[in-house]
């Protein structure tokens, strides 16, 4: 572990196996889960890309990318104060300030917030559920990490859009049943879909996640790769997915 820092009631430090680096969580909070894992390994980045993390949270999606990649530097934007504090304190831990920079705003107001044009690459994990359609936590902070209260999927595509560069790259994940209005969407703001992986629990299960590319500007030419299987019969992880845990 790098540098020491603060910690405050209920919060502990997980290991994430990379590169000596770890993270704050808080047990009464919402914590990185496997979606946001398996979104650092799908991403593609070039050296020297200049990258923006949205719905950051504690940051792991930039702490983790800034192991596995090449690029120069991320910025990650988090609404939440307490959860934008953590994810600031485990970037001074991992003594990784100057490569990432943890911004407390509201997604909504990007354009006051970031910049038109200025990142290679965007990266999300947002918010999945339309509040209405499923049972909402009544944590607060959790909600908020979960469904739809702060930032719409519309609120994430028009805010990457406008920070994304020409030809720049756009990596999210979300859940199957919305993928009709994710492509929808994306292509009316120019982020044509690119590249797509379904993710499957189990080879006999519906499927519980899809990470998605698109390209700004992109030519209508899209990648459908093989499906990712989490678990075998047994409940063990499939040979790839420990290898992406072991890698982390």
């Amino acid at each position: 572990m790098g540098k020491e820092v603060l910690l405050l009631e209920n919060e502990r430090i997980d290991s994430l196996q990379r590169n000596g680096y770890s993270i704050i969580q808080n047990s009464t909070r919402f914590c990185f889960g496997m979606d946001a894992v398996l979104l650092t390994e799908f991403v593609s980045l070039k050296k020297g890309d200049k990258v923006c993390d949205l719905c950051t949270g504690t940051g792991v999606i930039p702490i983790l990318l800034s192991a596995k990649t090449e690029a120069e530097h991320f910025d990650a934007l988090e609404i939440q104060e307490d959860i934008a504090n953590m994810a600031s304190r485990s970037v001074e831990m991992n003594e990784l300030e100057r490569k990432i920079n943890v911004i407390c705003g509201d997604l909504c107001g990007f354009k006051s917030i970031l910049k038109p044009a200025s990142y290679d690459a965007v990266t999300v994990n947002p918010p999945y559920m339309i509040p209405g359609k499923a049972l909402s936590n009544p944590d607060e902070s959790k909600a908020i990490a979960r469904h739809e209260i702060k930032c719409t999927l519309d609120d994430v595509l028009d805010c990457a859009a406008w920070i994304l560069k020409s030809n720049g790259s756009f990596f999210m994940v979300h859940k199957p049943e919305r993928l009709d209005e994710i492509m929808l969407k994306m292509n009316e703001r120019k982020l044509t879909p690119k590249r797509l992986r379904i993710v499957y629990p189990r080879l006999d299960s519906e499927p519980s996640m899809i990470l998605i590319e698109g390209r700004k500007g992109g030519n209508h030419s899209m990648k459908v790769e093989k499906p990712l299987i989490i678990y075998d019969e047994a409940g063990n992880y499939m040979p790839e997915v420990s290898k992406i845990y072991e890698e982390n």
